[in-house]
């Protein structure tokens, strides 16, 4: 499947919308949660069990596009949307067979394991593709497509529920659900496969940089950069930070103001887990669109410094102030959301326009990793601190507290960054770089 080329007068801005047709379908992964009680309920599963197939799918979402970006690069945009859509479509009717016939493993498989590769092919499936359309605001660009990721859930979450609803929550109701997710994803991620294309020049917007200019480093190359792995450091605890608050939302926003005399009630959380999502999709457009403006180094700073500063808030006065707690909350989930988003442009700062979607995927390894990390601190800490006896704020502050050393460490790496060496880059942009270094020495 050779890459569609565009026409001439072919908008650009009819490339975002593709992006976000799949960025929006596979963020229903975030929405998960909303079949937990009923597999549980139906199949007899503990809680560990019902999460297993969002863990695998988040595990195999940082492994496949690691060993899938060169195969993305390489085929272009729509194979690697169609793949998507076959492997995310496919994980869904596996599942709805695994829950008609009650077989776990069935969902574990679908979801987890063939859903996942889609959601990881999907994830950096745009990503190259948007930097070559929008070389003067790449940071927008896929912020655009990303902020879909994010939103995904605000959408399959009350859909979700509402279909649970109507066919009901027992296995057959599950299956029912399922199958009406993967058909109607299939279509309207076909709409993405059907629009995407990719620029005929490498200046496709008046006035625009040339995407070929400047640094270009093959993937290979780029993991044996020290940039890169200080990139992958930042991603990993900025992602470790937000996903610590993200998965535990609900309990704990109960939990730090239940011995006040204002409590939160279970309605009340849920609306926090919700105000949470919508922090976590604007800041991927919000702050990936700054950081066009201030650079990504400096927006970085912000997400990491100002970061450990709303933790410290939360663990110092958060269980005494509640506006103070859900402000400081939103704005961690802001930076969360904004990490994302922002880390395809700085790698192409980085790295160029070459083959940033090979070397995206690699870095996601990073959010697999911090996928595990953050949920493990918190919930294992609040459990230790819970069999100590204690309870309210006091089972989270050891949690807060590391979260901050650990933004403190990404707030390290991102300073140690610098440009990539002359001998990383391709030979034809080294050739120009030892010319460049030569000419000084020449007029001597």
């Amino acid at each position: 499947m050779s890459p569609p080329v565009a026409p001439p007068g072919w908008s650009r801005w009819l490339v975002p919308p593709a992006a976000l047709s799949v960025h929006l379908s596979i963020g229903q992964a975030y929405a998960w949660s909303v079949f937990k009680p009923p597999l549980e309920s139906a199949l007899g599963l503990s809680g560990t069990q019902s999460a297993l197939p969002f863990q695998l799918a988040i595990v195999m979402l940082g492994l496949s596009a690691a060993f899938g970006g060169t195969l993305v690069e390489r085929n272009g945009p729509r194979w690697a949307m169609t793949v998507a859509l076959v492997c995310f479509s496919s994980g869904f009717l596996i599942s709805a067979l695994g829950a008609a016939t009650e077989q776990y493993w069935l969902i574990v498989l679908g979801y987890g394991f063939v859903g996942g590769v889609g959601l990881g092919i999907g994830y950096i499936s745009p990503v190259s593709t948007l930097i070559k359309w929008f070389p003067d605001r790449p940071g927008m660009a896929t912020g655009i497509a990303i902020m879909g990721f994010g939103g995904g859930a605000l959408i399959a979450s009350p859909w979700s529920a509402r279909m649970l609803e109507s066919f009901g929550s027992g296995s057959s109701g599950i299956a029912l659900a399922f199958l009406v997710h993967g058909i109607s994803y299939a279509v309207f991620m076909t709409l993405g496969v059907l629009l995407v294309r990719v620029p005929r020049g490498e200046r496709p917007a008046s006035g625009a940089p040339d995407v070929a200019q400047g640094v270009q480093v093959s993937a290979r190359s780029a993991v044996r950069t020290p940039q890169f792995w200080c990139l992958w450091v930042v991603l990993c605890m900025n992602v470790t930070a937000g996903i610590g608050i993200l998965e535990k939302a609900a309990p704990m926003i109960k939990d730090f103001f239940a011995d006040t005399s204002t409590p939160v009630s279970a309605s009340a959380a849920a609306g926090f887990v919700a105000l949470l999502s919508a922090a976590n999709m604007a800041g991927r457009i919000g702050w990936s669109s700054t950081s066009d403006l201030i650079g990504r180094k400096n927006v970085y700073r912000v997400y990491l410094g100002a970061g450990a500063l709303m933790y410290a808030l939360i663990a110092l006065v958060g269980d005494s102030s509640k506006p103070v707690f859900v402000l400081c909350a939103l704005v961690i989930l802001s930076f969360y959301g904004g990490g994302f988003a922002t880390i395809p442009a700085y790698l192409k700062d980085l790295f160029g326009a070459h083959q940033v979607g090979a070397i995206h995927g690699r870095l996601l390894t990073a959010w697999s990793t911090a996928g595990v990390l953050g949920p493990l601190i918190v919930n294992w800490i609040a459990d230790r601190q819970e069999e100590a006896g204690r309870h309210g704020s006091s089972l989270y502050t050891l949690s807060l507290f590391i979260m901050i050393g650990l933004l403190a460490v990404g707030f390290v790496a991102n300073e140690l960054v610098r440009p990539v060496h002359p001998r990383h880059h391709i030979p034809a942009q080294r050739e120009a770089a030892d010319v460049a270094r030569q000419q000084p020495e020449s007029a001597a």
